[in-house]
C-alpha cells in the first residue's frame, strides 16, 4: 500500500503554498502582459506594459504593493488543491508502476504526471478563474473572495467557474507532464551517475531545468487559458475563444505568432523560482520525516 501515501500529499500542499506566495508578483506580471493588447476585447486593447520589470513598477505606482498580491487568496487556495492533489497522484501513481528511484523512466514519469495534471487543475479550475481575473482587473475588480465566487455562478453558472477548463487541463497535462518527469529524471541521473548525491544542488539544478522546460512547453496555451478565465460569459455577444486551437489560431492571425510567447519571461522568471522553491521545500519536508 506504499504507492497510496499521504506524505507526498501533504508535502506537495505545503510546499505549493510556500512557491507561490513567493513568486506571485511575478505571476501577476505574466497576466497583465498576456491579456493586453487584445485587438477584438476593447477592455485590454492599449498596450500597457512593455515587460515585466516595467509592469511590476507601473502596477506598484499606481495601485499600490497590495496589488502586486490581487487575487493571492484565491492562488494560495488553489496550490493548497491542486499542489496537493497534483504531487499526490503523481507520486503514488510512479509507485504503482515502479519501487526505486533507479527503476523510473521518462515515459512512466511523463504518463504520470499528464494524469495528476489534468485530475488537479481540472478540480482546483474555479480558485483559477478567480485568481486569473483579480490579477488582471487589479483594483477594477470588486468583492471578496466567497462574494466572488457567488457572483461568477450567479452570473454565468457552473460553466463560468469552469471556463478554461479545457485549456487549463491541457496546460497543467504539458507543464506537469514535462516538469516533474524532467526534475525527476534530471535528479536520478545525477545522483546514479555519481556527479552529484541528493543535496541541495542537485535539487536546484533539476528543479532549474524542469521550470525552463515547463515554460517552453506551455506558454501558448497558457496565454489562451488566461484570456479565456479573464472573459466573461459575454463579450458583445461574442465567445472571444470558443477554445485553445481557436485561440491560438486567431491570436496568431491578429497579433502575430509572438503573441503566443506574450509574458513568456515573467512566466519562466516565475516558474523557474517556483519550482526550486517547491521542489527544495518538498526535499526538505520529505527529510524531516513528520
Amino acid at each position: 500500500m506504499s504507492g497510496l501515501n499521504w506524505k507526498p500529499f501533504v508535502y506537495g500542499g505545503l510546499a505549493s503554498i510556500v512557491a507561490e506566495f513567493g513568486t506571485f508578483p511575478v505571476d501577476l506580471t505574466k497576466t497583465r502582459l498576456q491579456v493586453q493588447g487584445q485587438s477584438i476585447d476593447v477592455r485590454f486593447k492599449e498596450i500597457k506594459y512593455r515587460g515585466m520589470f516595467h509592469a511590476l513598477f507601473r502596477i506598484y505606482r499606481e495601485e499600490g504593493i497590495l496589488a502586486l498580491y490581487s487575487g493571492i487568496a484565491p492562488a494560495l487556495l488553489r496550490q493548497a488543491s491542486y499542489g496537493t492533489i497534483k504531487i499526490g497522484i503523481y507520486q503514488s501513481l510512479k509507485r504503482l508502476f515502479v519501487e526505486r528511484l533507479e527503476d523510473e523512466t521518462l515515459l512512466i514519469n511523463m504518463i504520470c504526471g499528464v494524469v495528476s495534471g489534468v485530475i488537479s487543475s481540472t478540480i482546483a479550475n474555479p480558485t483559477d478563474v478567480l485568481k486569473i481575473r483579480m490579477q488582471a482587473q487589479g483594483s477594477l475588480f470588486q468583492g471578496s473572495m466567497i462574494g466572488s465566487f457567488i457572483d461568477i455562478y450567479q452570473q454565468e453558472g457552473t460553466r463560468g467557474l469552469w471556463r478554461g477548463v479545457v485549456p487549463t487541463a491541457q496546460r497543467a497535462a504539458i507543464v506537469v507532464g514535462v516538469e516533474l518527469p524532467v526534475y525527476d529524471i534530471t535528479k536520478k541521473h545525477l545522483i546514479v551517475s555519481g556527479m552529484l548525491g541528493d543535496t541541495i544542488l542537485t535539487h536546484f539544478v533539476s528543479s532549474f531545468t524542469c521550470g525552463l522546460a515547463g515554460a517552453l512547453a506551455s506558454n501558448p496555451v497558457d496565454v489562451v487559458r488566461t484570456r479565456m478565465m479573464n472573459q466573461r460569459a459575454i463579450v458583445g455577444h461574442v465567445d472571444l475563444y470558443k477554445g485553445t486551437l481557436d485561440g491560438i489560431l486567431k491570436m496568431w492571425k491578429h497579433e502575430g505568432f509572438f503573441a503566443l510567447y506574450k509574458g513568456f519571461w515573467p512566466n519562466w522568471l516565475r516558474l523557474g523560482p517556483w519550482n526550486i522553491i517547491f521542489f527544495i521545500t518538498y526535499e526538505q519536508l520529505k527529510r524531516l520525516q513528520i
